[in-house]
């Protein structure tokens, strides 16, 4: 399954369309930072602990993707494009940063 296909079938299952209430949009944006807190609750006792569920953290993770996928689908953004434009910006970001430790030198 593709990202795009995963994106699909997730908004489908929380029948999510292009144009959402402000209360659904609410919801899933509420719904990606409680599961992106949950990722950081396990972070949070690895530093305690000393130990990861592995298998807790990846469940969440899962959990992070599927609001994700669903909060591309109400902005009409194809998943793929988007991680696309995002790995161009990070490009760079990490150029100018590199750009600006050479000019230190």
């Amino acid at each position: 399954m593709t990202i795009d296909e995963y994106a699909a079938w997730a908004a489908s299952v929380a029948k999510v369309d292009e144009h959402p209430s402000n209360e659904r949009l609410s919801y899933l944006g509420l719904g990606l930072a409680g599961e992106a807190g949950e990722v950081a609750e396990h972070i949070k006792k690895l530093l305690r602990d000393d130990w990861l569920d592995k298998a807790g953290l990846v469940d969440e993770l899962g959990d992070v993707i599927y609001y994700w996928a669903c909060l591309c689908a109400t902005t009409g953004q194809k998943p793929s494009e988007l991680l696309e434009r995002s790995a161009a910006k990070i490009k760079r970001r990490l150029s100018e940063a590199a750009s600006r430790v050479g000019q230190e030198m």
